[in-house]
């Protein structure tokens, strides 16, 4: 086992199994300070801490697989653009007279087929992240991704779309620009797009900002990854006046990768390297590629039309329900 990484950032229910690591390492590096042979002892520390990653990462709440996906290095989309793509060019504007580092996108190459790849972009540290927003897309942003989608439509490349904000950004000046006319305007015009549509959830999918480029053909998600119609802790603001409740507002909300699978709005799960993405981002990288190209060869198969309804008819079963008698 190699020493353990030196972190800046450690979510409570990991620090039992980052601690049995720096005991392992350090145990290692005495032994040979000392010339004492140790091997058994930590083979079996070893293997208690594989054991305690498991029951870890194997039983996380709601709440912590929320604290999961918003993990500082937990793997973003131009991460995944650059460990899957053959060859990449980022594309910037919105034609009209932005260009929002929140929403990023361009053309490239996914196992030797053009593609246009698009998603919210969050930062690395707090000023990557002031510059990008924390990934909450501005009107130009979604009108940005509505014209690469329409060159990808034009040229009939297929869309890959990675979704990976807390929402779209709710400040005055995004209301002035039309916020909620442009994520209605994408959801609409995704819906007639003929080509292939591959939506992922690798983090946080948040409220009309994640739906924004969220209408596809296929919903995927990473297992540790959460979709939600509002934030836990909004949720619990509304709802108790306390958003100290969150943890319970995420049980209620469903809002993990097996609770969607089971309502039926999900279709795929992604497995994650025990630990997490961030833990192995190219062990991640490699599950997403092999699912976009098994979906992206199925939908290839169908026409444009056959695609479009669907699309449709996907989103109609999404929500139902039954009126029973008074």
């Amino acid at each position: 086992m190699s020493k353990p990484e030196t972190r800046t950032f450690l979510l409570d229910f990991e620090k039992p199994l980052y601690e049995l690591e720096t005991r392992i390492n350090q145990i290692r590096d005495l032994a040979q300070e000392n010339n004492v042979d140790v091997t058994e002892q930590i083979h079996q520390l070893e293997e208690r801490a594989v054991q305690l990653r498991q029951e870890i990462f194997g039983g996380l709440s709601p709440s912590q697989r929320l604290q999961l996906a918003r993990h500082p290095k937990r793997p973003s989309t131009l991460d995944y653009i650059q460990a899957i793509s053959d060859e990449w060019i980022e594309l910037h504007g919105d034609r009209n007279s932005y260009d929002d580092p929140a929403l990023v996108g361009g053309v490239g190459r996914l196992g030797g087929r053009p593609v246009v790849i698009l998603g919210h972009q969050k930062g690395r540290d707090t000023k990557d992240n002031v510059a990008r927003n924390f990934g909450m897309a501005a009107p130009g942003g979604y009108r940005k991704a509505m014209r690469l989608m329409e060159h990808a439509n034009r040229f009939g490349m297929p869309i890959i779309t990675f979704i990976d904000t807390p929402g779209a950004w709710a400040g005055m000046e995004a209301e002035k620009l039309g916020q909620g006319e442009a994520i209605a305007y994408n959801l609409r015009e995704m819906f007639r797009l003929e080509v292939p549509i591959l939506c992922t959830v690798i983090g946080e999918g948040g409220s009309g900002g994640a739906l924004g480029i969220g209408v596809g053909d296929r919903l995927l998600m990473f297992e540790h990854s959460v979709y939600t119609v509002a934030t836990p802790e909004a949720c619990a603001a509304i709802l108790w006046k306390d958003a100290g409740k969150s943890p319970q507002a995420a049980v209620a909300l469903k809002i993990t990768a097996s609770d969607l699978k089971d309502l039926g709005i999900l279709d795929q799960i992604l497995p994650e390297p025990v630990g997490g993405a961030h833990s192995d981002p190219l062990g991640a990288a490699a599950a997403l590629k092999e699912a976009l190209l098994t979906n992206l060869e199925t939908l290839n198969q169908l026409s444009g039309k056959e695609r479009r309804d669907l699309r449709y008819q996907k989103f109609r079963r999404i929500g139902a329900f039954i009126e029973l008698p008074a």
